[in-house]
């Protein structure tokens, strides 16, 4: 049996490729390959599993197609990639009624039409299990400009580009009292944004044409998680400030903990995280705000060390190291 998921992972990662166009395999966002002296092509795939990813009460079938494409297009935005073309694979089970797989295909249509995403295949099939619905996604970048887990260099500065934990609470919500409750207008809130995230493609790119060198990760599986995938890529050891970490004030109604497990371990976030030298940080910081985007300092990189990941306290105390403690498959089950 299968203990770990990041583990497993390691286990099954190739030594060496066969293809030398191939520039990034597995160990990152998506994988890159070039294609001209130009571009790069980027490739990710996910997989949303009904009783474990979402079920009826938690997800209507519109949103179950609108979070199954936005989750692949996170991973392109933490490669600072275009979004081009998609393909659908989805295992059917009786109870679920063509109009209900309409509504799944609107939502994916409708999140695309956004993106100027074009959905280009797939496959069908029936099964008697679960509703499973995996998305393959395609894209581009300019060549050399991709963002790798890899980049952190000590003194480096670790940034945010929005708020996290608001679609863990939006979860715990959902499971709760599920999405058929009347929920007051800051639940309504968590609960979009974890039944509608929208990826971070703008803040990708704009990292992406900034030439500046910079380490990436969408937050999936919450910042402790994330940040601990590019500590080990780097070989870095990275410290977070608990005072800088941004709070949603639609978080308020949860205790300080419950706050702090959901911003650190919470994940399906969707936005990115990661690493830009001091010298480039304020050019950085012009760029997101004259698009009017969120960027947030949160910590900084230590030396290359053990590659850990450190939370400071007010009171100036560092925590153990943060573990990944996010959504992991085989350890939750």
């Amino acid at each position: 049996m299968i203990h770990d998921e990041f583990e497993w992972i390691k286990s099954i990662t190739p030594s060496s490729s066969f293809q030398k166009e191939l520039i990034v395999g597995i160990g990152d966002d998506a994988a890159l390959w070039s294609v001209d002296e130009k571009m790069e092509q980027v490739v990710c795939v996910d997989t949303m599993v009904e009783g474990v990813h979402f079920t009826k009460d938690t997800l209507s079938p519109y949103q179950i197609g609108h979070k199954a494409l936005a989750v692949n297009l996170s991973d392109l935005g933490a490669m600072g990639a275009i979004p081009q073309f998609f393909l659908v694979s989805i295992a059917i089970p009786n109870e679920w009624s063509e109009q209900d797989l309409q509504e799944v295909y609107e939502g994916m249509k409708d999140l695309a039409k956004k993106y100027r995403t074009d959905l280009i295949g797939g496959d069908t099939v029936s099964t008697k299990g679960p509703l499973v619905l995996t998305v393959t996604i395609i894209g581009k970048v300019e060549k050399g400009t991709h963002l790798l887990r890899s980049h952190a260099k000590p003194d480096d500065i670790v940034f945010l580009t929005g708020v996290t934990g608001e679609s863990a609470a939006g979860l715990h919500l959902l499971l709760e009292k599920t999405r058929h409750h009347s929920f007051s207008e800051s639940e309504k809130r968590l609960v979009a944004q974890h039944q509608m995230p929208l990826p971070h493609i703008e803040q990708g790119r704009i990292l992406s044409k900034s030439g500046f060198r910079i380490s990436l990760n969408d937050v999936s599986d919450g910042i402790a998680s994330e940040l601990n995938e590019i500590a080990e890529s780097s070989h870095v050891t990275i410290h977070i400030d608990e005072d800088k970490i941004p709070v949603s004030p639609f978080l308020e109604a949860f205790s300080i903990e419950e706050r702090r497990n959901c911003q650190l371990y919470g994940g399906e976030d969707y936005v990115l995280t990661g690493t830009v030298s001091q010298q480039d940080y304020q050019a950085l910081a012009s760029l997101f705000k004259q698009q009017s985007l969120s960027l947030f300092v949160i910590g900084k990189v230590g030396e290359k060390e053990n590659a850990s990941v450190y939370l400071y306290h007010t009171n100036g105390r560092a925590s153990n190291p943060l573990t990944k403690k996010g959504f992991n498959h085989f350890r939750e089950r």
